[in-house]
């Protein structure tokens, strides 16, 4: 079967499936229209039979910085086991940087994933109209293999068989199923680590399916310039630094500024840590609100609280949290980042499974405090904003637990 004859046809009845699913409201209306679409959509791609070692491999992972994370110890296996493929992970630009440096990939290319840019398409065909764009620069590439790491992302397997991949292997899901060759159970509740490692132990004999820790390869420009930053402050090089990140990727994974205010004040008292609050740009109100909440009775600010929302690189960042003896914050990926830079940290847990979801290390560095509430974890994100307060589970969690374990941390 002719490959581009296969991309052409199979991008035609994406843009008449794209423009049904558009005409429908009901989500299960919806839901059963883009199963049976991705069916026949499906089979149009040839499913040859594939075996052996890939010469050259392309991993498709669209989440963001704690997802990207999760890859890190399954990649290091499939480095060490596969020393000749040529190993590229097509990523969100949301979550490339976090291989930046990453010694066990050969490349990282882009591609902004309809769905993880968190914010509204453009249009309903604009998600298959780059989904064939993108097919048509892959086949540049000439891989024999591909692996979809994500569960459900059938757009991702789709993209794969569009780009005459020929070995697409990932998750047994109905999605997924149509697009791929060799599918793999995925096992709900596991954690994310362990799927991505049975998921890559599947390319090829003598890959590891035990994987070991996240990691991120710290630069030394951006060590210099924690250096030079810390310094520039007035602050002991040499002194104990607490970072918090009080944001997260979803407003109901939050907890209310005015508990970490609490945490701030009393952390500065009971340990005389400096304290420095992280965020990107998109935070600086949060860190803005929590400064102004930690403030004590005399309006004095705590000693040597700093507040770096938004001035730093996620490399940065990395290199700050590097230097911390503690890490808090909300479950989110600059937590799992403190992970993987050695940092010990204290994760809030509260709709997400920590189950699957949760620190990778050991417990007793990276301490999880999940909520109390009796419907956690839920799992569901996505609240309308003026409902969010109905969903306060974060709420339940106690700053005295949270100081109590930060005490046990900084010993």
């Amino acid at each position: 079967m002719n490959a581009g004859r296969v991309t052409d046809t199979g991008g035609r009845v994406a843009q008449a499936f794209a423009a049904a699913l558009a005409a429908r409201r009901s989500p299960t209306v919806r839901q059963r229209l883009r199963l049976a679409g991705l069916r026949g959509v499906g089979a149009f791609y040839p499913k040859p039979a594939q075996g052996g070692a890939p010469r050259s491999l392309l991993l498709i992972r669209p989440d963001h910085l704690g997802d990207v994370l999760f890859l890190t110890p399954a990649l290091q296996a499939l480095r060490r086991a596969l020393p000749q493929t040529r190993i590229t992970l097509l990523a969100g630009p949301w979550g490339a940087e976090a291989m930046c440096g990453n010694p066990d990939l050969d490349a990282v290319e882009i591609c902004q994933f309809p769905g993880f840019e968190r914010r509204p398409k453009a249009s309903a065909l604009a998600p298959y109209r780059l989904l064939l764009a993108t097919a048509r620069k892959l086949r540049a590439g000439r891989y024999d293999a591909a692996a979809v790491l994500r569960f459900d992302h059938w757009w991702g397997a789709w993209l794969a068989a569009a780009a005459g991949i020929p070995r697409r292997i990932g998750y047994d899901r109905p999605e997924t199923r149509p697009f791929l060759t060799e599918r793999v159970a995925y096992r709900p509740g596991r954690h994310e680590v362990l799927q991505n490692a049975t998921l890559l132990a599947a390319l090829a004999s003598g890959i590891d399916a035990a994987p070991g820790p996240t990691h991120f390869a710290v630069a030394g420009a951006d060590r210099a310039w924690v250096t030079a930053r810390l310094a520039a402050q007035g602050l002991d090089p040499a002194g104990k630094l607490v970072a918090i990140h009080p944001g997260a990727g979803a407003a109901v994974k939050q907890w209310p500024p005015a508990c970490w205010a609490e945490v701030v004040r009393r952390l500065t008292e009971i340990t005389g840590a400096q304290l420095v609050l992280t965020g990107g740009p998109s935070e600086r109100a949060l860190t803005a609100a929590v400064t102004a909440a930690a403030t004590f009775g005399d309006g004095v600010r705590p000693q040597g609280l700093l507040d770096f929302a938004g001035s730093t690189t996620l490399g940065q960042l990395a290199a700050l949290y590097e230097r911390c003896a503690l890490v808090l914050g909300s479950d989110s990926g600059p937590l799992h980042l403190a992970v993987a830079v050695g940092a010990p940290t204290i994760h809030l847990y509260g709709p997400v499974p920590a189950a699957k979801f949760g620190p990778w290390g050991d417990p007793a560095r990276q301490v999880v405090l999940a909520s109390s509430w009796s419907c956690v974890p839920c799992d569901r994100l996505d609240w309308a904003p003026d409902v969010v307060a109905q969903h306060a589970c974060m709420a339940a969690i106690l700053p005295d637990d949270v100081i109590r374990a930060a005490r046990a941390l900084l010993g």
